[in-house]
């Protein structure tokens, strides 16, 4: 007896489905890194200007720059370093590690 394929999936095949949002999430959030590069440089320029304001000083404007530079590139930083665990757990991954088993293989036979 074949079940018609909507109860299928809402009989237990929505694990089947969970794999096919992940790349749309990954491709979010380096979107999302792009953004937050662009805001934080727009914060640290109005960091800069309220400063300017307050005081007087023209000079603290490019303080506020280099303030919003300095998070933007903590903020590509962070996504670096997380992209990179990501790397090494998949490095691990004997699926993936072919090269690896080729080449203990290799010297083998010299």
């Amino acid at each position: 007896m074949q079940l018609n394929p909507y109860l299928e999936y809402f009989n237990g095949n929505q694990e089947e489905q969970k794999p096919r949002l992940k790349p749309i999430i990954e491709g979010a959030e380096s979107l999302s890194l792009g953004i937050s590069i662009v805001v934080a440089i727009l914060i640290g320029v109005g960091i800069g200007l309220g400063l300017k304001k307050l005081t007087g000083i023209s000079w603290l404007l490019w303080v506020g720059v280099a303030i919003g530079i300095a998070a933007a590139i903590a903020n590509v930083y962070k996504a670096y370093s997380k992209q990179y665990k990501e790397f090494e757990q998949l490095a691990k991954d004997p699926r993936y590690n072919m090269g690896q088993t080729i080449g203990k293989d290799d010297d083998d036979e010299d």
